[in-house]
């Protein structure tokens, strides 16, 4: 008899399409990628999420979110159930984000930042974001310039000024050791990569993908 298959919904990193996950193996599961939707000004991460989640059709799914995906992907939980979620790379609640995001957001310095001309990271794909080759690098540079600046200042506001304290249930997070984006050492309950990057789901993806069987299975 053939095994049943599960559904996985897919939320990639911030302003980034699918082309994230491209050396993950989710064998015998079927995939479905939930693309980023333009938000509302001044739109909550809960009514943001809510409208993502629109897109899932099917029943108790299981969520894969990568970085900001990932808050994304706790958001969803809180809203509807599901089998399993997945963080890669990312955080489960406000405690688990780095002290200088949330003074960032307390400070009010984004609102003093023009939302259609907010600049653009540079040296984010071979720095912060751990890029370790030129095709990641220019992977990482196309998601960057095809991010909409409004977006992206919605984005980073909502990240900073995140706010949620739930884990739901049965939820899953890997995280590299040394993730400069979002730093090993705030995170709590996390299965280490040792020297995994923020793009590790790229560059570490055998270590990324054994995980990912245990989870899932």
């Amino acid at each position: 008899m053939p095994i049943a298959q599960k559904t996985i919904y897919l939320i990639s990193g911030l302003g980034a399409d699918e082309r994230a996950f491209a050396k993950l193996d989710f064998k015998n599961h079927n995939v479905i990628f939930i693309p980023w939707i333009s938000p509302i000004k001044n739109e909550a991460i809960e009514d943001y999420a809510r409208r993502m989640a629109e897109k899932i059709s099917i029943p108790n799914p299981i969520i894969i979110g990568l970085s900001f995906g990932g808050m994304i992907a706790v958001e969803i939980a809180k809203q509807i159930k599901t089998s399993k979620v997945l963080l890669i790379s990312s955080c489960k609640t406000r405690s688990e984000l780095p002290f200088y995001f949330k003074a960032f957001g307390r400070s009010g310095l984004l609102k003093l930042l023009p939302s259609e001309n907010i600049p653009k990271p540079k040296g984010l794909d071979s720095f912060i974001m751990g890029a370790e080759n030129s095709a990641t690098k220019e992977m990482v540079k196309d998601f960057l310039l095809k991010t909409d600046s409004s977006y992206l200042y919605w984005a980073m506001n909502t990240i900073c000024n995140w706010q949620n304290t739930i884990v739901p249930p049965n939820t899953y997070h890997i995280h590299g050791s040394a993730d400069l984006t979002l730093p090993f050492r705030f995170v709590k309950n996390a299965i280490e990569i040792k020297g995994g990057k923020h793009l590790m789901i790229i560059n570490r993806s055998e270590e990324v993908n054994l995980w990912i069987s245990n989870i899932l299975n």
